[in-house]
């Protein structure tokens, strides 16, 4: 699902904000937008208290080294080459390439089996829509994973893949996700782990307490009670000219 419209006719391009998805003509919100009425629990609001002003630079921030890492990612799944250095300087952080770095440990350890690399659905019947990270194939298990910097794992995070699963299941129909998991590049591990765990130093395969079936209940309730709060919120969008030039200027 494209986030941009380009009407070459009246020479402009409409970006949809990427927090919607569309679908036929249709609009429907992200999961990830969805949960943002799931409740942020005490220790969130204790970090807002400590982040004060800077709370929305600080998440920025967060934000901005989970995309770095996720293209990193993508680019080396799909078999492209991806190179710390250009022109003689690093082109990332220090932490961004160490969380890029263990991505890599995990795929050439576990050799996971890659069947879908960030897919993108909006569904008319569940009137959501998403960005899947990973489907794979790991110790004979079709496994949906979504691959998370954060420095913590929260609650939501396992409502959020549950609805994945549904997406999923409901455009490729031939398939069935055995199991959801998040590959947590940002984990306080410090081994290897013992012979059943899939881990290593500072990173990790973590998989939930409780099955998918329990963590959609919980997404459903959540998908509803956002409906009631925010049901009428449409996307902010931005439209810009595909071309522009002076006026008198000469045209070539």
């Amino acid at each position: 699902m494209e986030h941009f419209k380009i009407d070459e006719l009246n020479n402009r391009i409409e970006l949809l904000d990427n927090r919607f998805y569309e679908l036929d003509g249709h609009l429907y919100p992200s999961v990830t937008t969805i949960l943002d009425a799931y409740p942020k629990g005490p220790a969130f609001f204790e970090w807002l208290k400590v982040a004060g002003e800077k709370a929305d630079e600080i998440r920025d921030q967060f934000g901005k080294r989970g995309s770095v890492v996720h293209n990193l990612t993508e680019l080396y799944d799909r078999g492209h080459q991806v190179s710390l250095m250009f022109d003689g300087k690093p082109q990332y952080t220090s932490m961004e390439w160490n969380m890029f770095e263990r991505h890599i440990e995990f795929c050439e350890r576990f050799k996971p089996e890659i069947a879908g690399i960030e897919l993108n659905y909006a569904s008319h019947d569940l009137k959501f829509g998403g960005t899947l990270d990973r489907i794979i194939k790991i110790n004979g298990k079709i496994t949906l994973i979504d691959i998370k910097t954060s420095n913590y794992l929260h609650n939501h995070f396992w409502l959020q893949m549950a609805a994945y699963v549904k997406l999923f299941e409901e455009n490729n129909p031939d398939f069935k996700v055995e199991q959801i998991g998040i590959l947590w590049l940002n984990a306080k591990t410090r081994s290897d782990g013992k012979k059943d765990t899939i881990q290593g130093t500072g990173w990790q395969l973590k998989f939930p307490e409780k099955s998918i079936a329990d963590y959609w209940e919980l997404f459903q309730a959540v998908h509803k009670l956002w409906n009631i709060e925010f049901g009428s919120l449409k996307p902010r969008n931005t439209i810009y000219q595909l071309n522009h030039q002076k006026d008198g200027a000469e045209k070539k």
